[in-house]
């Protein structure tokens, strides 16, 4: 048996033998030597054996067949795969750990611009960014068994440039598990990178413009949980972003209405729940977690993707505190007057408005008090502005204690006030009006040690359905504060439709109408009379007083005390010298020429007070070359003495330029003499009411030498107006007055 299993394991490896190298020649010649090689067996042995060989071959020959198969199948394979992987966009390469390439495909080759020569066999490190080499090698040395793939984005360095890539880098193991080599698959991501840096640039942008704008964003998801919170908002709503973040933004955004403080429905919400951008209503209070409230302005709008569904919301807000105050200062000034507190002309105009309104449509009965303070302007001139405001803040505090709550008391302008009594009859209001006057006629104002008395005069109005408009009732409380002033000051006057009083004031109205229209029209003429000297002591040359009149639309002459009343009321007097002096001296040269003459002008006390009004007098001297020692200015008594410091100043200021001055109308004041020390006048006209009846009366005569007397000592020269005859022009010549003017010396005759 020994022997046969022998003979067996012999035979099988030569017919392995016969099998790899079988040929005709082989297969004969073997065949010869094998019964030489071993001593014959028995028959049976060599049955059994042969059939045993022929199981072992039908098994080599099956294993073959199989083997065959197999390497077809595995050449089948490889050219699959490598179509497969030849056919890849993108770029696949393996290597060894040591960074040698064993395989790539085409589009590898492609991308990196190589041939096969120049890759197979080469290291992956050239191929890779200097700058990332590191990096990579660190994310390989990541892979493993229990960490098989790394994903890896790259600079890779072509013929053209530098190109980013990403890699997928994974290892290969045989059927045993043992490590082969690395796999790379990998595909150009230049371009992503591109759209990935812009956007985020963008983002980035759009972060930084978020965090550097005014306003205040929030945006939520689409449940309204915060998400993102501006460095404003954070600051608004008084919380950070780790707080706020995933809460409901009901939570952080508590707002009420200013007033009212009831809950606002919170926009967000809204603008979710609705899909529209949200307004947030005025009037609106944040409360935030620190308690603050704050005005807020907002608006709220959800946010969608690209197919219209709503993702979330995005409110901006922002602080309007500082706005809304601002804009109820602006209304409060627009509305009140800023000295007082009271409100203004044209808000009380409006309440006049609704009340004459009423008064008509329910036949309501109102009143209108219109006060003018009395001696304001002796507080104003004597102890200054600040004095007079003080004042005027003193005596709104006094009159608003003595009305009642409905009432409506306005400041109208400088020191005139007005007072609706709502709903009350004519007999109340005159109560008021008299508590008003004994209130403010037992004020002492005290400043700087000074004490003054205050009095107001009241023009009083009822507003029933007879009135006919605000205008009109604001003009009769004026004409009645005007009557009660007239009629001595600190006292009421009860304006009637058609009283005497008001019916003068309607005239003076429509005479400052007429007035401005002359004054367009050049509708005014001038008139000059002679001042002649009656002593040897007064000047040489001839002297005239420059007189105005007026040409009426049927071409009669109207005289200045017609029409000089309304133009003092309406503030058009400056207006009125300035033509005069404009007139006078545009007509210089044709009328005065080279002739020796003085002319004297009239001022009355708005030029005196006009601050650009010595700018104009200057111009005109130098435009029409008059020489200012030919012009004497003249201003009443009355007026010089309204502001003493303000008229010592105007007169020393034009006596520098060499003008002269007279003071007119002199002797009517009380206590002229004492003034006159402090006015450096040329010339005292006395007033004609001393000189009219001089010769029949011995006061007159007594006063206008007491007059002469005092001007002699002080060096001031005198003239007598209206010497109507020869008796009174010799009475004042025994006197020593210097000049007389009247119609007993010469009437008035046309300029030139």
């Amino acid at each position: 048996m020994a022997k046969v299993l022998a003979y067996k394991h012999w035979l099988s490896g030569c017919i392995k033998a016969i099998t790899a190298l079988k040929t005709p020649y082989t297969d004969i010649a073997l065949r010869k030597l094998i019964p030489k090689a071993l001593p014959p067996p028995s028959y049976a042995q060599l049955a059994a054996a042969n059939q045993e060989l022929e199981g072992e071959i039908s098994n080599v020959y099956k294993e073959l067949l199989l083997l065959k198969q197999a390497e077809i199948a595995i050449k089948q394979s490889e050219i699959c795969y490598r179509a497969v992987v030849e056919n890849q966009t993108e770029v696949i390469a393996r290597y060894l750990p040591d960074g040698t390439l064993t395989f790539f495909n085409q589009a590898f080759a492609l991308y990196f611009g190589r041939t096969p020569e120049e890759l197979i066999g080469s290291r992956d490190q050239p191929i890779i960014l200097e700058a990332d080499r590191e990096r990579v090698a660190e994310f390989v040395a990541l892979i493993s068994a229990d960490n098989p793939l790394v994903i890896i984005e790259n600079h890779v360095l072509l013929g053209d440039g530098v190109r980013w890539t990403k890699w997928h880098n994974r290892m290969i193991f045989d059927e045993q598990g043992c490590f082969l080599e690395f796999q790379s698959v990998g595909y150009d991501i230049t371009d992503f990178k591109k759209i990935e840096e812009t956007l985020f640039l963008e983002k980035e942008l759009a972060q930084v413009t978020l965090q550097s704008i005014g306003d205040a964003v929030v945006t939520t998801d689409a449940f309204g949980r915060v998400k993102y919170l501006n460095p404003v908002a954070i600051s608004l709503l008084g919380c950070s972003q780790a707080f706020a973040e995933g809460l409901p933004f009901a939570e952080v955004f508590d707002i009420v209405h200013e007033t009212t403080g009831n809950e606002v429905k919170n926009p967000i919400e809204q603008a979710l729940e609705e899909n529209r951008t949200v307004d947030l209503a005025t009037h609106t209070i944040l409360i935030n977690e620190k308690g603050q409230e704050i005005a807020i302005q907002d608006s709220a709008s959800p946010i969608s993707d690209r197919q219209g569904k709503t993702i979330g919301a995005v409110m901006v807000f922002r602080d309007v505190t500082q706005k809304q105050e601002l804009s109820r200062q602006l209304s409060w000034q627009a509305t009140h007057d800023g000295l007082t507190g009271l409100v203004n002309r044209q808000y009380f105009e409006r309440q006049l408005e609704q009340a004459l309104d009423l008064a008509k449509s329910n036949h309501q009965v109102h009143a209108l008090c219109y006060l003018d303070l009395d001696h304001f302007k002796i507080v104003n001139d004597t102890c200054g502005h600040v004095a007079g405001d003080e004042l005027l803040r003193q005596i709104s505090v006094i009159l608003q204690e003595k009305i009642r709550k409905t009432d409506i008391l306005a400041r109208l302008g400088g020191d005139e006030f007005g007072l609706l009594l709502s709903q009350c009859p004519l007999e109340q209001a005159l109560r008021v009006a008299n508590d008003l006057l004994s209130s403010v006629q037992k004020f002492r104002f005290v400043w700087q040690e000074q004490i003054f008395s205050i009095g107001v005069s009241i023009g009083l109005v009822c507003i029933d359905t007879n009135s006919e408009s605000v205008a009109e009732i604001i003009s009769r409380g004026d004409a009645g504060c005007y009557t009660a002033k007239n009629r001595g000051r600190n006292r009421l006057y009860v304006a009637q439709t058609d009283d005497e009083d008001r019916l003068q004031q309607r005239g003076e109205m429509q005479w400052a109408s007429r007035i401005s229209q002359a004054l367009e029209s050049d509708l005014f003429c001038l008139y000059v009379q002679p001042i002649t000297a009656i002593t040897p002591a007064a000047q040489n040359g001839d002297y005239y007083e420059v007189l105005l009149r007026l040409w009426d639309e049927q071409g009669n002459l109207v005289l200045p005390m017609t029409f000089i009343p309304a133009a003092e009321r309406y503030n058009l007097m400056h207006l009125i010298d300035r033509w005069v002096i404009r007139t006078l001296f545009m007509n210089w040269t044709r009328v005065v020429g080279d002739k020796q003459r003085m002319y004297a002008i009239n001022l009355s006390g708005c030029s005196i007070n006009d601050d650009q009004f010595l700018d104009f007098l200057y111009k005109q001297f130098t435009l029409y070359s008059v020489l200012p020692q030919c012009i004497c200015f003249e201003i009443t008594e009355t007026v010089a003495i309204a502001n003493l410091s303000k008229a010592r100043q105007f007169i020393q200021s034009l006596q520098r330029m060499g003008c002269h001055f007279a003071l007119d109308d002199f002797g009517v004041g009380m206590s002229s003499f004492a003034y006159l020390k402090s006015l450096p006048v040329d010339y005292l006209k006395i007033d004609g009411s001393f000189i009219r009846n001089i010769v029949e009366n011995p006061v007159d005569n007594a006063i206008v030498t007491a007059i002469r007397h005092i001007s002699s000592v002080m060096g001031i020269q005198t003239i007598a107006e209206f010497v109507e005859n020869d008796a009174i022009l010799k009475q004042i010549t025994t006197l020593g007055i210097d000049y007389a003017q009247g119609y007993g010396i010469a009437v008035p005759r046309p300029l030139g």
